[in-house]
């Protein structure tokens, strides 16, 4: 007898660990909000804190989807809901960062944890940079630190200053968020308003007769801008449709996406270089008040673009840049050759290269899973 239950379980055990998922499937099944798929792979033994590609756990994955049936799931089958990723981010900041307040509510009332030790991104700087308002407002009344300090030692409100988050910039202001810190680059809140060209934001943290001054300081003063520019809606959409082919063995179908993918990336590119709005110093400034009435008085600066000023600037920063586009045009090579030798798979992972080498050359730098935002300039905001 206790020869044939032996038997019986060798023969069910490969059957069982047949069925589970890699980390691509468990991530498009999930993502696609497949409950019943979770169920079966959580009966069959899979680790509720499984990590998928990307982006993470299942626990991970709901809350960047919003899909708090599934976070639901994991959480009850043991799911730790604090934590962290292979990119040292949780669940957490994911919702936050796509703007999810109800899973945020959902993950806080769960013992999410608002803060986090150290220097470590915070679902406060992810809301902030992506200018989800009401996530903030939620977070910062549940007791969010409105000061905490990134890996790089950026808090919330240079997020905002960089970003030109206006609203959410004065609601941290407000707020009492401390102006003076600097991150360890030497840049503070301010000098990242000043550089993105946010003035707005600028004269808010200096109040308006400080800022007259700073505002006068030549634009290459503050440094070099970087763009952050999110990857469009249709690429984000067409990578996502590639990886489901490549994963599935289509692979002439998956080479078409990327394709389309890699054009739509670089119109949307070619679009933000020509409205990019440069610095503007300042050229005269005009006050109005009325006796006896201090609290009505206003300011307003007029401005020119020093087209000059910035000139040294745009050449320093186009050598990196054309570098970029060298190293993608060089991928994009291999990859149509690997393709009309027939090699797909290797074409594949030549067009994901260039992908990430055309990212490279638009200078993103926003959170999306993997990294903070502002850590890595070579990071898009966007889930691939």
């Amino acid at each position: 007898m206790r020869i044939l239950v032996v038997l019986l379980l060798l023969a069910i055990m490969p059957v069982r660990a047949a069925s589970l998922p890699d980390a691509v499937s468990f991530s498009n099944t999930i993502e696609r909000g497949d409950l019943s798929a979770a169920h079966e792979w959580l009966d069959a033994g899979l680790s509720p804190d499984f990590e998928g590609k990307v982006i993470g756990t299942g626990l991970m994955i709901g809350a960047w989807e919003g899909n708090i049936p599934m976070m639901e799931l994991f959480v009850e089958r043991g799911a730790d809901i604090n934590k962290t990723n292979s990119s040292g981010e949780q669940a957490l900041l994911h919702a936050a960062w796509k703007g999810r307040l109800n899973a945020v509510r959902w993950l806080v009332e769960h013992g999410a944890r608002l803060n986090r030790e150290g220097k470590e991104w915070a679902a406060l700087h992810y809301a902030v940079f992506a200018g989800h308002a009401e996530v903030v407002a939620y977070l910062l009344g549940r007791g969010a630190d409105i000061n905490a300090l990134s890996t790089n030692g950026s808090t919330p409100l240079m997020m905002a200053a960089r970003e030109g988050q206006e609203a959410i910039a004065r609601t941290l202001l407000v707020a009492g968020a401390r102006r003076d810190i600097v991150n360890e680059w030497g840049d503070d809140a301010l000098r990242w308003a000043m550089r993105y060209n946010n003035l707005k934001i600028a004269r808010d943290i200096t109040g308006y007769e400080s800022f007259a001054v700073v505002a006068a300081k030549p634009a290459p003063s503050w440094g070099r801008p970087t763009r952050s520019q999110p990857l469009p809606d249709r690429a984000d959409q067409l990578l996502a449709q590639a990886r489901k082919m490549e994963a599935a063995g289509r692979r002439d179908e998956a080479l078409k996406l990327y394709r389309a993918a890699l054009a739509a990336i670089r119109q949307a590119d070619a679009v933000a270089s020509k409205t990019a709005v440069p610095a503007r110093a300042v050229t005269g400034m005009a006050i109005t008040a009325q006796r006896g009435k201090p609290g009505a008085q206003t300011a307003a600066l007029s401005y020119a673009t020093p087209a000059a000023e910035i000139e040294g600037a745009d050449r320093a920063a186009s050598g990196a840049s054309a570098a970029a586009d060298e190293l993608a045009e060089d991928w994009l090579r291999r990859a149509r050759e690997f393709e009309a030798a027939g090699r797909r798979k290797e074409a594949l992972q030549a067009y994901r290269q260039a992908v990430s080498a055309v990212r490279g050359s638009a200078q993103s730098s926003g959170p999306r899973p993997g990294s903070g935002p502002i850590e890595n300039p070579v990071y898009s905001p966007v889930h691939p």
